[in-house]
C-alpha cells in the first residue's frame, strides 16, 4: 500500500483552517474552488463534480472536531482507479497564527503512489490559496 503524507503550512488560524475543511458541503466554494464545481452531501456521502462533469463518491468516515481530522474515502470514480483509498486531514496549530495541515493518503495499488503524491502536494497549494485568501478578504 502507498501512504503519503504531507504537510503545510497555512497562514490562517487553526480554527479558520479547520472550519473550512469540516465544512465537507462546500469544497466548491472554500476549500478548492475552481477544481471542484459542485458538492452535494447525502447522508454520510459526499459526490464532488468536477469541471469535466466527473463525479467522485466518497465516504465521510469522520468529523473530529476535538483533534481537528476529517477522514474520507473515495469509494467511487476515482482517477486513476484504487481499488482502496483513505485519506485524513488534520489540522495543528503552528507558532502564533498559522496553523499546519497534514494530509495523508493510503492508497491501493502501490504503483499509483507516485502520481497521487504529485496531486496531493498540487491540492495542498490550491487549498492553501484557498484558505489564506478567505482570511485576507
Amino acid at each position: 500500500m502507498a501512504s503519503i503524507r504531507h504537510e503545510i503550512v497555512i497562514d490562517a488560524s487553526p480554527e479558520h483552517t479547520w472550519d473550512v475543511l469540516r465544512d465537507v458541503g462546500a469544497v466548491h466554494e472554500r476549500l478548492l474552488p475552481g477544481r471542484v464545481a459542485a458538492t452535494r452531501i447525502e447522508g454520510d456521502q459526499r459526490f464532488l463534480t468536477f469541471p469535466d462533469g466527473h463525479v467522485v463518491r466518497e465516504l465521510i468516515v469522520s468529523i473530529d472536531d476535538d483533534a481537528r481530522r476529517l477522514a474520507y474515502s473515495v469509494v467511487e470514480g476515482a482517477r486513476p482507479p484504487l481499488r482502496h483509498h483513505h485519506a485524513s486531514f488534520e489540522v495543528r496549530p503552528e507558532g502564533e497564527r498559522a496553523s499546519r495541515l497534514i494530509w495523508t493518503t493510503d492508497v491501493l495499488p502501490h504503483s499509483f503512489g507516485a502520481e497521487l503524491r504529485i496531486r496531493v502536494e498540487r491540492g495542498s497549494a490550491e487549498m492553501k490559496q484557498a484558505i489564506e485568501a478567505a482570511v485576507r478578504d
